[in-house]
C-alpha cells in the first residue's frame, strides 16, 4: 500500500474523446505536475491514461474516463509514497502526510477544474456538449 492513496471524481459535460485529448497534452501536464517526471504505460485512448510517477513521490498516476449521461467522469487516482532526494521512501509523521496528500488533492482538483472549465467554455448550462 502507498503512502499516499488520493482519488478525486469530476463530471465534465462534454464527449470523453475530447477530455482524453485534453489530458495527453504535455503542457497540461507540465502545468500541474511539473514536480514529478510522468512516464506514460497505459494510453487507452477515451478510457484514459496511465503513468509512472517519478520525483519527489514514486509509484501511479491514473486518469480513467468513464462515459456518463451526456459527458465524461473523469476519475483521477494518485498513489505514491513521497521520496528524499536520495530516492528513499520518506517516514513522515500523520500531520506531514496529511499535508503532502492536501497539497496533491488540491493539485489534482485543480487539474480537472482546469479542464472543466476549458472544455466547457460557451456552454449554455443544460443545453447539450
Amino acid at each position: 500500500m502507498h503512502g499516499l492513496d488520493l482519488a478525486d471524481d469530476t463530471f465534465l459535460a462534454v464527449p470523453g474523446d475530447l477530455v482524453s485529448a485534453a489530458v495527453a497534452e504535455p503542457a497540461f501536464l507540465r502545468r500541474h505536475w511539473s514536480e514529478l517526471v510522468l512516464r506514460v504505460y497505459a494510453d487507452r485512448g477515451v478510457k484514459g491514461r496511465c503513468w509512472t510517477v517519478d520525483g519527489p513521490l514514486h509509484g501511479t498516476m491514473e486518469v480513467w474516463l468513464e462515459p456518463v449521461l451526456d459527458g465524461t467522469v473523469l476519475h483521477y487516482y494518485l498513489r505514491v509514497d513521497p521520496v528524499g532526494p536520495d530516492g528513499r521512501p520518506l517516514d513522515l509523521t500523520p500531520a506531514a502526510r496529511g499535508r503532502l496528500a492536501r497539497r496533491w488533492r488540491i493539485i489534482g482538483r485543480g487539474a480537472a477544474l482546469e479542464l472543466k472549465l476549458r472544455l466547457e467554455a460557451g456552454r449554455e448550462p443544460g443545453l447539450a456538449p
